[in-house]
């Protein structure tokens, strides 16, 4: 059985910082590529940030290139997302998600091919 359990969210000001976590558990040997995504309300899923777990590679959206890092800790089968000047417009629900695909499919951040995800977290930036 596999779990992911996102913590980390919660209200900010604009200006702020967060750090999302992802805790992975179950068959976590079955992927290789995590992302986070995030959903406004009457808005689209949006692929925030991937990351290739072999490699380490990354790839982010352009709404938070340099402002969002995704990092992960292999020892405690844990994906992070540290979120920097944050602004309203980043107010989301955030998912995190895995699946297996190759390193270039992992990198469009298309949420389509993801069958794993957790519960989310809730993202408020306030003005």
């Amino acid at each position: 059985q596999v779990q992911l359990v996102e913590s980390g969210g919660g209200t900010v000001q604009a200006g702020g910082s967060l750090r999302l976590s992802c805790a992975a558990s179950g068959y976590t040997y079955t992927w290789n590529c995590m992302g986070w995504f995030r959903q406004a309300p009457g808005k689209e899923r949006e692929g925030v940030a991937t990351i290739y777990t072999g490699s380490g590679s990354t790839d982010y959206a352009d709404s938070v290139k340099g402002r969002f890092t995704i990092s992960q800790d292999n020892a405690k089968n844990t994906v992070y997302l540290q979120m920097d000047s944050l602004k309203p417009e980043d107010s989301a629900m955030y998912y995190c998600a895995a699946a297996s695909m190759l390193s270039y499919l992992c990198a469009r951040r298309d949420a389509r091919p993801f069958g794993y995800w957790g519960q989310g977290t809730q993202v408020t930036v306030s003005s």
